[in-house]
């Protein structure tokens, strides 16, 4: 049997302790269906004629990850999670300080509210 081989006393110490790989690969998980969450907004937006950029803002934690951008003028931002996910504390901050200053914020952690949030978007 070539390129199995049976790992070392040095390289089993260097394994993290199983509850520190379970935690990795929840967290890595939960993320899957984040993105999944995502690509399905994406989608969405495509379908009406807009179009779903990241919004990036580097030096400003906290802020939405998508900006939905509609024919008409209309957009608003999305923060997105995973399904049963709520936003971090400085991210409801943020969302707080931009809905208070008149922009519309959404938080989506279910693909069944696209539509919902795309109608209100389009709707202002």
């Amino acid at each position: 049997m070539t390129g199995i081989r049976k790992p070392s006393a040095d390289t089993l110490k260097a394994v993290e302790p199983a509850a520190d790989v379970w935690m990795l690969l929840k967290e890595h998980g939960r993320n899957m269906r984040e993105k999944q969450v995502e690509q399905k907004l994406v989608r969405a937006v495509k379908a009406r004629g807009g179009i779903c950029p990241k919004f990036v803002s580097p030096g400003f934690d906290g802020m939405p990850d998508r900006i939905v951008l509609l024919p008409g003028r209309h957009f608003g931002f999305v923060e997105i999670k995973a399904p049963g996910e709520v936003p971090r504390p400085l991210q409801v901050s943020r969302h707080r300080l931009m809905k208070k200053l008149g922009f519309q914020v959404y938080v989506l952690d279910d693909p069944e509210k696209i539509g919902g949030i795309l109608d209100e978007i389009q709707a202002t």
